[in-house]
């Protein structure tokens, strides 16, 4: 094995021998804990024999990554603020969990506190990559070639919108057993054949996050043994936009994100709905795995076909570079 395919290799297995060996252990503990997910009864009611399951598992994921990284992590500074991002929004969603569970208030952080959280790991970031590395401001263009587009004086609102939908979409993507961790490790995968072929630094901490996933996904799937909790989905939002954005391809999101997307524009549309039409709604559920499981797909259903979309949107993504 060649010193690049060693490069390459060795982050998955070492997150995912990390994140396998953790799950048997750490459910338990949960389970002693008793940090069972608590399932609110206006969603669907096949998910109320869900509720107890062991949740906060993203910790699992958030380790398998960070000590994984450390291995890559000297004299990599382009790594440091994609693992800044995906530590500073696990720890937001660690404290959401935290609160909802453990001090049994079931909304979490209040939404001004999870905003302001949010903000400061964002504003942080930019400041990074403007005031600390000049990083530039300008993004590729999908379907041009590798042409670039310098936003100038909008890179910093686009920032903030980008990573705060994307981490958004993804926290509301976590809804079905296995498939917030599911589509992300097919996105991550994404960012690693990119982040590999351009010679970006990243490419240890992508890998890390891929084989912590696939890890996770044993535990997570139908029926999940665990749940990855706010403390994952919101730390996987960061990860995605900050590599996106490391990578120069925050545009890319909307490509090989799609799912993230939908999720959300789906919560947008019915809320807008419903207050327009006084009471109607455009789904039958909002998000949007949740309109196709009220439309008689099974759960597992629904994962392999986002999954599906996901794969075949990053290959698209390939392509529109």
């Amino acid at each position: 094995m060649n010193y690049e395919n060693y490069e390459v290799v060795m982050p998955v297995l070492i997150a995912f021998a990390v994140s396998v060996v953790l799950c048997p252990i750490f459910i338990p503990f949960l389970k002693k804990l008793k940090f069972g997910q608590f399932v609110r009864d206006d969603g669907p009611e096949a998910h109320l024999k869900k509720t107890g399951t062991p949740t906060m598992g993203g910790i699992i994921i958030l380790v398998s990554v960070v000590l994984t990284s450390a291995f890559y992590m000297g004299g990599n500074t382009q790594m440091l603020p994609v693992l800044f991002v995906t530590l500073g929004f696990g720890v937001i969603g660690f404290l959401d969990d935290y609160i909802k569970i453990v001090m049994k208030r079931s909304l979490g952080l209040r939404a001004w506190q999870k905003m302001l959280g949010q903000v400061v790991v964002t504003g942080t970031f930019g400041y990074y990559l403007l005031k600390v590395v000049d990083f530039g401001t300008d993004v590729i263009l999908p379907f041009t070639g590798g042409k670039t587009w310098d936003l100038g004086g909008l890179f910093v609102p686009f920032l903030f919108v980008a990573v705060l939908g994307t981490v958004n979409g993804v926290n509301f993507t976590d809804g079905l057993d296995g498939l917030a961790s599911s589509v992300t490790v097919l996105v991550a995968t994404f960012f690693t054949v990119v982040a590999i072929g351009t010679g970006s630094g990243i490419s240890p901490i992508t890998c890390a996050v891929v084989g912590s996933l696939l890890g996770f996904l044993m535990y997570n799937v139908y029926p999940a043994r665990v749940f990855m909790g706010d403390t994952g989905s919101l730390a996987l939002g960061g990860f995605v936009s900050a590599a996106a954005f490391m990578l120069k391809m925050p545009l890319f999101i909307v490509i090989v994100g799609l799912i993230y997307l939908a999720e959300v524009l789906s919560v947008m549309i019915q809320v807008t709905y419903f207050k327009a039409t006084h009471g109607k709604r455009f789904f039958k559920m909002a998000p949007l795995h949740h309109h196709f499981e009220l439309s008689g797909w099974p759960e597992t259903k629904v994962v392999a076909v986002f999954d599906i979309v996901t794969a075949v949107l990053c290959l698209l993504g390939l392509a529109a570079l």
